[in-house]
This record gives structure tokens, C-alpha cells and sequence, in this order.
């Protein structure tokens, strides 16, 4: 994504986008596990076969990502600030890669019309190499959540 940038040096990175969709549809794009399923993914290839939302402050998510060789990435956390259709915010840890540890992520939705632009900002990364994964891993996912908002227009 062209508009992916580290903001804290090694630490921090952050993603705008303006996807053609009410506010409301991306925001429960991003909270409703069958919709998730079929875009938090990083490329063609991965699936979901499993994705729990617990939309509540204090409550859990999981996503298992199934990689096209057969390895699941599970991504879990506690949602920590919920303003509905306005902001998430959500702890994120790797459960098959626990030395990175815990990071913190807040998704920002900004109505513009009929339109809403997205800025994800995941913060809390223990170095550039980590944080550059997650550049990779969100920009593809957002490119496929942009492709799912479409399919689903009326």
C-alpha cells in the first residue's frame, strides 16, 4: 500500500485508506466474523477457517490464518476501546511466534461522503524487521478488504 509509514521509527507503523463504503459497513467489516473470514487475510492463497469476535471491551478475538502451505497463524486480543462506527482499538499477539510479544493496534474510521477512509495505526513492535512484516502482512490485507467492500455493493 503507497500510503504505508513507519511513524515512530522502528516501532510504529500506520496505513490510510479510503475504501468506496458507508462508515458503518466497513466498521462492521472489521467486527463481524463472517465478513473477517473472507478479508483479514494477507494475500490469495491464505483462508480463515476460523474467526471468534467478542465485541466488548474486555473481550477477546481470535483469527486463525491458514497459510496456502498449511500453517495457521493465530492472531488474538482484547479490545480495549470500542466507539461503534467510529475507532477500535485491540491488543494483537502472534500465538505461534510469542517472542514478539504483545502490540497494540487502533483502526479509525472517517466518513468522507459516501466514502470512509481508514487509518490503522500498530504500534508497540520490538523492531523494524517485525514491524516491516506487519507493513506487508496489513497493506495485503487491506488491499483484500478493499476488494471484499466492492463484491459486496449493492
Amino acid at each position: 500500500m503507497k500510503d504505508a509509514v513507519p511513524v515512530n521509527k522502528e516501532t510504529t507503523l500506520q496505513l490510510r485508506r479510503v475504501f468506496s463504503a458507508p462508515r458503518e459497513k466497513v466498521f462492521k467489516a472489521w467486527t463481524d466474523p463472517k465478513q473477517m473470514k473472507q478479508w483479514i487475510i494477507p494475500q490469495n492463497g491464505f483462508s480463515v477457517p476460523n474467526a471468534h469476535v467478542d465485541l466488548r471491551i474486555g473481550g477477546k478475538y481470535r483469527i486463525d490464518m491458514l497459510s496456502p502451505k498449511g500453517i495457521c497463524h493465530t492472531a488474538v486480543g482484547t479490545y480495549r476501546e470500542i466507539a461503534v462506527p467510529e475507532k477500535l482499538v485491540f491488543t494483537w499477539f502472534w500465538e505461534n511466534r510469542p517472542e514478539e510479544g504483545e502490540t497494540l493496534v487502533t483502526v479509525e474510521f472517517y466518513e468522507q461522503g459516501s466514502a470512509t477512509e481508514v487509518v490503522l495505526t500498530h504500534e508497540r513492535f520490538q523492531n523494524e524487521a517485525v514491524r516491516d512484516d506487519h507493513v506487508m502482512g496489513w497493506s495485503g490485507a487491506i488491499g483484500q478488504l478493499a476488494r471484499f467492500l466492492e463484491e459486496k455493493r449493492p
